[in-house]
């Protein structure tokens, strides 16, 4: 890993106005007899991800006499709400899915998530990148165990690419231009889209932002929830001149994201369409979606192109590091439990039930698709990385995003309406 790459994971400065919240007190997990029993929240609803969860529960719970861990799913799009929810109503589960950026400063701020920086492992300190920690860092202190490296880029199909005459992948968005022109020549839906569940579609704005933005100006939005940089404009105009091509499926509007054959994943999966923009964890759901459901065969990756003339420093890149966090209020055995997640053995089993790149350096060695280790590769070497900018800009801004995206894509929003709209949640968050 580069030594000057920078990671925007959020900011200290979006714990202003965050600590209005109230904090939660989920109770004592802990009994009589001495038994303790947490409650685990994750989002993989089907197949070897809910089988990790539940076999690593198991294991944990039969080295940790006396300790029961509780493993609930609850769904991917519904997550966020649920579990700020329940975190504001002092039920919240002793450990869950932590995002990071503006989502965990609101929790930092209200008291509600586990400071872990001084109860972090040795083994975990000396296996994982302290780059990786500090995504889900605030100020300095650790709130989160990282268990996976997601960064976002452009999943394809290479033998729909074959078929339609494209040998190299797109470096540039002319290239990328030219690759849909050649796949709809070849009766392929060139982009699957699940625009139903808004982020997908945001992704595509945020990556062109990452290209049109310098770093610097990322930062600075995030510090002072600034969205006045012309940049902004520009990528929601890169984005519209996109939606002009014509790139997507038939349907994107109204098309999910994860869910069934006829999902954007699902397209891909079926080779229904020839490319996708997504996080490092959609081999695992395209793998679900397969007919015989394995990995897709011909599966490859690259890293959202460069634009011409944009701001963005080459090779940045975009997507979150997926951690786990502890509630305040939860039992010392959840911290044991988060470091046990970042052992080697339970990380190369992470890997190979979700089909996506592991944070422990141990685990990598492991890791033999071409495409997750041009993903790594990518991500080591960028010299800037930023969260999804949702989660960076926090739940008010993200949802204004991620809206406002949606209603440029549909025709019914411009590039200047999207920005006034995330300005106008700015100024209100």
């Amino acid at each position: 890993m580069t030594t000057t790459r920078r990671i925007l994971a959020g900011s200290a400065a979006l714990l202003i106005g965050a600590g209005v919240l109230t904090g939660c007190s989920a109770g004592d997990s802990g009994s009589s007899d001495g038994s303790v029993s947490m409650t685990l929240w994750q989002n993989s609803t089907t197949g070897p991800g809910q089988d990790f969860w539940t076999d690593t529960a198991a294991d944990f719970e039969a080295a940790n006499p006396g300790v029961t861990l509780d493993v609930q799913t609850v769904q991917n799009e519904d997550f966020d709400s649920k579990l700020q929810t329940a975190l504001n109503s002092g039920d919240a589960p002793d450990v869950f899915l932590q995002r990071g950026g503006g989502k965990l400063s609101a929790m930092v701020a209200a008291g509600q998530v586990k400071d872990i920086t001084d109860s972090i492992s040795d083994d975990a300190r000396d296996q994982i990148g302290e780059g990786t920690f500090g995504a889900g860092s605030i100020d300095g202190k650790a709130y989160t165990m990282p268990v996976a490296v997601l960064p976002g880029g452009i999943w394809y199909s290479q033998d729909l690419f074959t078929e339609a005459g494209i040998t190299e992948a797109p470096t540039t968005m002319d290239e990328l231009d030219d690759a849909v022109t050649a796949l709809k020549d070849s009766g392929v839906q060139p982009v699957a889209l699940g625009g139903k569940d808004a982020w997908p579609a945001a992704h595509w704005y945020f990556f062109f932002a990452l290209r049109e933005c310098s770093s610097d100006t990322l930062t600075q939005a995030a510090d002072e929830r600034d969205f006045s940089d012309e940049c902004w404009t520009r990528a929601a105009e890169d984005l519209a001149d996109f939606r002009d091509t014509e790139p997507f499926n038939t349907g994107f509007l109204t098309t999910a994201a994860q869910q069934g054959a006829g999902s954007s994943a699902g397209l891909l999966a079926n080779h229904q369409a020839g490319m996708e923009l997504m996080g490092a964890w959609n081999p695992g759901v395209i793998a679900s979606l397969t007919p015989d459901e394995q990995p897709l065969a011909d599966l490859g990756w690259f890293p959202f192109p460069e634009i011409d003339g944009g701001d963005g420093e080459t090779g940045a890149i975009m997507g979150g590091v997926d951690g786990y966090s502890c509630a305040e209020s939860a039992p010392d055995e959840c911290v044991d439990f988060l470091n046990y997640l970042a052992t080697p053995d339970v990380q190369e089993a992470y890997y190979k039930a979700f089909n996506a790149p592991p944070v422990n350096t141990v685990a990598q060695e492991a890791v033999t698709e071409p495409y997750l280790q041009e993903v790594l590769a990518a991500y080591n070497e960028a010299p800037f990385v930023s969260t999804w900018l949702d989660t960076v800009y926090g739940l008010n801004v993200g949802n204004a995003m991620n809206v406002a995206v949606v209603d440029l894509l549909s025709g019914s929003g411009s590039p200047d309406d999207f920005v006034a709209a995330v300005d106008a949640a700015a100024k209100k968050a």
